[in-house]
């Protein structure tokens, strides 16, 4: 039988992989029982760390924070695309493979209706190198700017990946390179430029995404904390069944 409720979130712990030069996750102890009578841990992580959300602000200048996004905005329907056995390490995702992946896991005319439309997820399969000691989990396929594009063309707005960003990643430059060379290390950022651009929402680091089939039958929970003015946020995701 499957399960009512299927989690789609990443244990955040010291493992966690970091986004280059983002802040790692950092628990440490503020109070403990044996010394204090109460327990209290200081935590500090980044605004993107583990399975979290970005918000328009992450890349557009004045674009919505955190704290602007509506709670309707992240709780709906889902279309989820397996696309795992076309994805390979550090390779685009074209337009192509998203548009015949649409065709059998979504009926356009879902959009003419009075509901507004669903989340789209995309199933790479990465999510099984989740680790910061696996390298491989930073050679994630990525989405091409042709396929984002596509993407929100459609209507989409809220867009999630099992992977760490739907753009490529690549290791940090050195202190000694050029400019030139750093922002070739840097790479594109099309997916999150053009998604965000559209006053979208991007969800990164998903698990747990083979466990919703084509998404029919589920309804997505992706909250964040309310931080005021803050570019994203981690989220406890998780899949509801609703029939």
């Amino acid at each position: 039988m499957m399960p009512q409720i299927i989690d789609l979130t990443h244990t955040l712990d010291e493992s966690t992989p970091t986004y280059p030069g983002d802040p790692p996750f950092l628990p440490s102890c503020a109070a403990s029982i044996a010394h204090d009578g109460y327990a209290v841990t200081k935590l500090s992580l980044s605004s993107h760390a583990g399975t979290h959300i970005d918000a328009p602000a992450h890349f557009v200048a004045g674009g919505r924070t955190i704290d602007k996004l509506a709670i309707h905005e992240l709780v709906g329907r889902v279309v989820v695309l397996d696309i795992s056995a076309q994805c390979e390490a550090s390779k685009p995702i074209s337009r192509n493979i998203i548009q015949r992946a649409l065709q059998l896991a979504w009926s356009p005319t879902e959009k003419h209706d009075d509901t507004p439309m669903p989340m789209l997820f995309i199933q790479t399969g990465w999510s099984r190198h989740w680790s910061a000691f696996a390298k491989t989990y930073f050679t994630h396929p990525f989405l091409s700017r042709e396929a984002a594009e596509y993407i929100v063309s459609l209507g989409f707005r809220v867009v999630g990946i099992d992977a760490l960003s739907p753009d490529e990643t690549r290791v940090a430059a050195s202190d000694s390179e050029s400019e030139e060379e750093k922002a070739e290390e840097q790479g594109s950022f099309a997916a999150h430029e053009t998604i965000l651009g559209a006053n979208g929402v991007i969800a990164e680091n998903l698990t747990n995404l083979g466990m919703l089939g084509n998404g029919q039958g589920f309804t997505i929970h992706l909250v964040p904390l309310k931080l005021d003015g803050c570019d994203g946020s981690p989220v406890r995701a998780y899949a509801l069944r609703s029939s």
